[in-house]
């Protein structure tokens, strides 16, 4: 399932829900389509996906008709369940109309017990100010880009190195001790440069895990169970460069 939440937000106007709580009208939403989600490995998609539906449940009372069908064909495409999002979209209109703030970001932090999700919310007017202004940005750069922008350059991430350790060498050799993991194989993810680093490792770092033990073996039920930041230390040896510099002259792609 491959749904962003479009970070159309301002930070200096995100508002930290005071009173109604929307990461629980947030659960309470989601809950009648929990078993459309079984097949969905990461909760943050989980969110993500109906993040989407509760904005454009928003967008559908708000805008003219013609306006919300042009916004969906726009996401149409083999990746998405539209069948999905649009009956979402219509229970967000016919039972939490009156919550209208948009939902811009979220954090679903690991703990020992349930997973604890917090949102942040923008009011009407501030989310629509913040996406006409990006939409005149986009417009922008789309008139600028030259080849010069395809030029070899400085990226705006940094990197994660993760490299792994006796206990997940151990780990997966148990399962498959035909096939030894390669001990000097080494994966790099990219995140935005702006995190820092020591506070999104301790909150996000059982993303890159998951990953990890996927590469190796689908079957959760064979994963290290309640895993921790230390046993995340304790499993990968972990570097960070804040430096990347793309030396090729073609843009960069994402693929499956």
């Amino acid at each position: 399932m491959k749904n962003k939440v479009i970070p159309l937000f301002n930070k200096q106007k995100m508002v930290q829900n005071n009173g109604v709580k929307y990461s629980s009208l947030l659960e309470n939403f989601l809950e009648p389509f929990a078993n459309e989600f079984k097949n969905v490995e990461y909760m943050e998609d989980i969110f993500e996906f109906a993040i989407q539906a509760w904005n454009f449940g928003n967008l559908q009372i708000i805008l003219p008709e013609n306006k919300n069908e042009s916004l969906l064909n726009s996401i149409e495409d083999d990746e998405i369940d539209v069948d999905l999002l649009k009956r979402m979209i219509d229970h967000k209109v016919s039972n939490f109309s009156e919550y209208t703030n948009f939902i811009v970001d979220f954090e679903c932090e690991k703990t020992n017990e349930e997973p604890v999700l917090t949102v942040v919310t923008q009011e009407q007017d501030d989310y629509f100010g913040t996406m006409f202004e990006h939409m005149d940005h986009m417009e922008e750069m789309n008139r600028t880009t030259t080849q010069d922008d395809f030029e070899e350059n400085y990226i705006d991430r940094t990197a994660i190195i993760i490299k792994t350790k006796k206990p997940f060498i151990d780990w997966a050799n148990t399962l498959y001790p035909g096939d030894p993991l390669d001990e000097n194989e080494i994966n790099t993810y990219l995140i935005d440069e702006n995190h820092n680093l020591e506070t999104w490792l301790n909150k996000k770092f059982d993303k890159i895990f998951e990953i990890e033990l996927e590469a190796v073996h689908l079957n959760k039920k064979d994963w290290p169970q309640n895993r921790t930041f230390k046993m995340f230390n304790e499993w990968f040896h972990v570097e960070t460069s804040t430096i990347i510099y793309d030396l090729e002259k073609t843009p960069v792609s994402k693929r499956d």
